[in-house]
Order: structure tokens, then C-alpha cells, then sequence
């Protein structure tokens, strides 16, 4: 996340470098801070996990009842019938391929919800930035994170946080 919101503000900072020059008005946002306190960061939060509670409780279920079923094997295989060990173990083998075909489809559909929900909320964060800067008069909003050292800027985050709320 913060990996990405320096390339953001890098790029920004880079793209506007030669505006830059000639800029009356810098001034600096720190977008993790502003991304941070929102929040709709969570309200989205409990929407995600609301919407992925119903697959993460059937994963638990399915963990503890192939635990069992492992424990039962580890326990007992040395002393049941070879046919009932042979069916135990292909049984344990095909719900720990089902198991761990479900977590990876759980945990690929997390990652695109929460990434979605996140550039959404980037999204407003920036049209915030844009507005502040358009009502302010800055020429040039960089991130606080890509700038090592910002003499005489002006910083907006307060601002900026104020309107996403």
C-alpha cells in the first residue's frame, strides 16, 4: 500500500517537474495519513469482511474437519483395516486439494475487493487534493512521502482530510 502511494506521488512529482519550475504555489498532502484516518476506510472494512464471512467460516469448517480427519489418520492408521486407511487417506488427499483450491479462490477474490475498495477511496482522496488545490491556487501538490525535504510549503492534508470526511 504505502509502496504504492510513493510511486503515486513520485510520478506526480516527476510528471510536474518541469511545471514545477515555474509554480508560484507547492504545496504538500500526505495521502497515507489522509487514507488512514477516513473513515469510509472502515465502513469498507466491515462491508468486506461482512462479504467474505459466509467463505471464511466454511474454510474454518472444512480446516478443523481435515485436521480431524488428519489427527484420526496419524492416531489410528496403524491399527485399521488397510482398506478403511487407504479410503481415509484418499479422502484426506481430495479435501485437502478442495481446501486449498478454495483458500486461494477465497484469498484472490480478498485481495480484488480490497484493492478495489482502496483505489476507490484513493480515488476520492485525489478529486479532494484537486479540489483543495483549485480552491486554494497551488499550482503543484506533491505527496509528503516522495518529498525528502519541502521548505515553505504549504501543507494541506488537514484540509484535504477534512473534505473526504
Amino acid at each position: 500500500m504505502k509502496k504504492w502511494l510513493y510511486a503515486a506521488g513520485l510520478g506526480l512529482a516527476l510528471a510536474t517537474s518541469t511545471d514545477a519550475q515555474a509554480a508560484d504555489k507547492i504545496a504538500v498532502v500526505n495521502v497515507s495519513s489522509i487514507f488512514q484516518q477516513s473513515p469510509q476506510r472502515a465502513v469498507v472494512a466491515k462491508q468486506l469482511e461482512n462479504e467474505f464471512k459466509g467463505r471464511a467460516t466454511e474454510l474454518q469448517s472444512m480446516e478443523r474437519d481435515l485436521q480431524t480427519k488428519m489427527q484420526r489418520l496419524q492416531r489410528d492408521g496403524s491399527t485399521m483395516k488397510a482398506s478403511e486407511r487407504s479410503s481415509l487417506e484418499k479422502s484426506v488427499m481430495a479435501q485437502r486439494e478442495t481446501f486449498s483450491t478454495k483458500a486461494q479462490a477465497f484469498e484472490q477474490d480478498n485481495r480484488r475487493r480490497q484493492t478495489e475498495e482502496r483505489n476507490k477511496i484513493l480515488s476520492r482522496i485525489q478529486n479532494a487534493v484537486k479540489s483543495v488545490a483549485t480552491k486554494e491556487g497551488y499550482d503543484v501538490v506533491i505527496d509528503a512521502n516522495a518529498v525528502a525535504y519541502a521548505s515553505n510549503a504549504k501543507d494541506i492534508t488537514a484540509d484535504v482530510l477534512k473534505q473526504v470526511k
